[in-house]
């Protein structure tokens, strides 16, 4: 069979389905391959039954091999004049591996569907260039709008300088997120903490600010069973480098990273007991207000290979990341908890909406869980 009509049985139903797989491989390694996004590929032949997979793979864990080598291998000789699906454009630029443009040509691949083009710099087209100067038939935009969420962290980190920000907030009935002290409150239910830390073990990193650590002593990680190694990098904006030496984050260092982010004037002898003690301290500049600079912040995450940063907290965090424009997911969980009028509010100097329907948000999701509701909003 020609390859003109090899293509011709395959429907734009088939297209999407089968995309839909690669997307559903690439989403199970987000939080995993940082520097790099976590991408999806199939393999992909004709039968007379129909499209038969012949390998299928996701971005290896801390993102090298890439995602299409991967998937080649697997298929091997059979992958000549077979269809390769894929979440986003294969890339063709030489880095610590040849570039995978190269490998599809190679390979033998007479039909690319990639999800999105990459914005990279490097890549931003050439990838797709290089298979089609190849005589390889290319079609892009199959499962796009899915592709662009999944890969928002990356996108964001190679046009804007920053990593992806979540910001996840947990809300009484009241509109309040602590008891006073401050002190921690047990807010929602166990389907609502279960689903927020599968958010965390889809993020690079996760921050709070130095209040939150303190008021919370909080663990960060990820505890579901079956996920403990997902656990994202630990931060905690921290500008005199305050963290106690024996809060659970400090202590727990050798088993999941922590990095805090201390200003450029904090005490050195300070840095040199928590580095002594695992901690990673890196250095911020204070804006005008001695206040950190959030996005110099975030620019340094991104530097450093963060492209999807949670943020937990506190109210003042919270407050900040929107005055800033900084945040690009909220998720919002609402509890029918009443903690009362001396407890601290959700968002610190501002009303809940703020929270809960900040200007050029669009709500995607609103789920119950147990008793809580899940609000999750995505910037327009």
């Amino acid at each position: 069979m020609s390859a003109v009509s090899t293509f011709a049985v395959t429907t734009p139903q088939e297209d999407e389905r089968l995309m839909a797989r690669a997307l559903e491989i690439g989403q199970a390694g987000l939080g995993r391959t940082w520097p790099n996004p976590s991408v999806g590929a199939v393999v992909v032949a004709q039968s007379p039954s129909g499209p038969r997979i012949l390998g299928e793979a996701g971005t290896a864990p801390t993102g090298r091999p890439h995602a299409e080598p991967i998937a080649l291998a697997q298929a091997g000789e059979a992958a000549r004049g077979a269809t390769l699906y894929v979440t986003l454009e294969p890339c063709s630029h030489h880095g610590r591996t040849p570039p995978c443009a190269d490998a599809v040509i190679a390979a033998g691949i007479r039909r690319v569907v990639a999800a999105i083009d990459d914005p990279d710099h490097r890549v931003r087209g050439r990838g797709i260039a290089r298979l089609r100067a190849a005589g390889i038939w290319v079609t892009v935009g199959v499962g796009a709008e899915q592709a662009l969420v999944d890969h928002a962290g990356h996108i964001s980190r190679v046009t804007r300088g920053r990593p992806h920000v979540l910001l996840k907030m947990a809300v009484s009935a009241d509109g309040k997120a602590g008891l006073p002290g401050p002190a921690p409150a047990a807010i929602t239910g166990e389907a609502a903490r279960e689903r927020a830390h599968l958010m965390r073990a889809a993020s690079d990193a996760i921050m709070v600010g130095i209040g939150t650590a303190l008021a919370d002593d909080p663990r960060l990680n990820v505890r579901l069973p079956g996920l403990e190694n997902r656990s994202p990098v630990r931060i905690v904006l921290d500008g005199d480098l305050r963290l106690p030496v024996t809060s659970r984050l400090v202590r727990t260092a050798a088993d999941v990273p922590v990095w805090v982010v201390g200003a450029e004037d904090a005490p050195l002898e300070r840095e040199k007991v928590l580095v002594d003690l695992g901690v990673e301290v890196l250095r911020a500049p204070r804006g005008a207000d001695g206040r950190f600079d959030l996005q110099a912040v975030l620019h340094l995450l991104s530097l450093l290979g963060v492209t999807r940063l949670m943020v937990e907290g506190g109210p003042q965090l919270a407050a900040a990341l929107l005055d800033a424009g900084l945040a690009d997911e909220v998720a919002v969980f609402k509890s029918p908890l009443l903690l009362g009028a001396g407890a601290l509010d959700a968002l610190a100097g501002h009303p809940l909406h703020r929270l809960t329907a900040p200007v050029g948000f669009a709500a995607v999701e609103q789920a119950e869980l147990g008793d809580d509701t899940l609000v999750r909003l995505w910037r327009r």
